[in-house]
Order: structure tokens, then C-alpha cells, then sequence
């Protein structure tokens, strides 16, 4: 009897750091890995105190599922994140006028939310 209970423990042991183990690895969010010194900042109007020239505009689309919805603050980041990133790949200096927003669509049968991030990415003269 005494071996089948430490059987048991060690078992239940090794689920509880499987689980622990494999919950910390879902939490490492790939659009981060970037180091944030190198990306082009999001300036206001007011700092931007140069001449600069239009590059382009960067508009980014993410469809989240009911169940992967995410807080404001989560889209803020990935927003910011996803325009520094893309205005960097095209060689800017910075990104004005970015907007970050989200829209309720009702695909088929299972309902998700739609967030936006637009901005203008510039290069200074």
C-alpha cells in the first residue's frame, strides 16, 4: 500500500511542474523580442520639430476570437509594438499620427473583435 501513495505523490508532483513548466512557455509573447531602443518612437505632433518627409502608411489588422480576447492595454502594446516594428522595416525615423482600435465582428457563427493600428511612418529631413 505504502508504495502505491508515493507513486501518487511523485506523479501528481510531476503534473504540477509539467503543467507549471508548460504554462510559463504560453506566456512569451514573440511580438516583443525586439529591443525597443532600436524602433522608431510614436511622436505627437508637438515633438516633431524637424522637417521630415511622408514614407508611407502602416495599417496592421488583428482578428482576436472571443476567447483570446484581449484588455486595452494589451492592444495598446501590441499596436505600438506591431507600428514600431513595421516602420522600422521600411527605414523611418518615427510614426505620427498612429490610432488603435478594435471592432466587433460577427463572422459566421463565432464572434470576434477586429483591432486596428494605422500611423504615418516619416523620415527627417
Amino acid at each position: 500500500m505504502m508504495p502505491i501513495i508515493c507513486y501518487l505523490r511523485r506523479f501528481g508532483l510531476l503534473s504540477l511542474v509539467t503543467v507549471a513548466l508548460l504554462a510559463g512557455c504560453a506566456g512569451v509573447d514573440s511580438n516583443t523580442r525586439d529591443d525597443a531602443s532600436t524602433l522608431p518612437p510614436i511622436l505627437t505632433q508637438d515633438e516633431v520639430i524637424r522637417p521630415y518627409v511622408k514614407i508611407g502608411r502602416i495599417q496592421i489588422t488583428r482578428e482576436v476570437f472571443k476567447t483570446d480576447a484581449l484588455n486595452n492595454t494589451d492592444v495598446y502594446d501590441w499596436g505600438t509594438a506591431a507600428l514600431r516594428r513595421e516602420a522600422a522595416k521600411m527605414g523611418a525615423d518615427a510614426i505620427i499620427f498612429p490610432e488603435i482600435n478594435g471592432s466587433y465582428i460577427m463572422s459566421v457563427v463565432i464572434p470576434s473583435t477586429e483591432y486596428r493600428a494605422t500611423g504615418v511612418a516619416i523620415k527627417f529631413k
